[in-house]
């Protein structure tokens, strides 16, 4: 599977994505309630923020996950961890679907993570689930992640864990 990338538009996209994180199958998204306005709000403050993005992965040139991008130095794990030059933050989500796709999930995040490896001057993803959240942690070891440990976010117990390039790129290979 083959996608492109590009910046939500908060605007324009914030029905597509209302639909998309106030879907059951978003509960780890943490926006179950969110109206529209929101939805618009908190993606107008992720396009303000230089320290964190979102975009689109396209399939088709049409939308078919979300993927955010962010410094974890200034975002998310601020004090949480010890953040290293090279680090970035990432989350997903796979929209909810009538006809599930054998094996799409994987792709995108494969190519999520590819992705933000295309920059040179990121060594090492950093990713911080709800421990509750198995099938991403299923996910996640499929790529390379491993689990240093968990930790206290005021929104949830999380599992903190690291993919380097050369772990990503073993996992993707093997």
């Amino acid at each position: 599977m083959t996608f492109t990338f590009r910046p939500v538009d908060p605007l324009n996209d914030a029905k597509l994505l209302h639909a998309w994180v106030t879907h059951p199958k978003a509960a780890f998204w943490m926006m179950q309630d969110a109206r529209l306005e929101d939805v618009e709000r908190a993606y107008m403050e992720i396009a303000a923020d230089e320290h964190h993005h979102a975009l689109f992965g396209l399939r088709g040139g049409e939308p078919v996950f979300l993927m955010e991008k962010y410094d974890p130095a200034h975002r998310e794990l601020v004090g949480l961890y010890e953040a290293r030059p090279g680090d970035v933050g990432m989350h997903f989500l796979t929209p909810a679907t009538d006809t599930p796709e054998h094996g799409f999930t994987r792709a995108v995040i494969t190519a999520v993570m590819a992705h933000l490896f295309e920059d040179p001057a990121v060594e090492r993803v950093v990713v911080e689930p709800d421990v509750r959240n198995t099938a991403v942690h299923a996910l996640n070891a499929a790529v390379g992640f491993v689990p240093e440990r968990e930790i206290d976010k005021p929104e949830k117990r999380a599992l903190l864990s690291f993919c380097t390039r050369e772990q990503f790129e073993k996992a993707v290979t093997a």
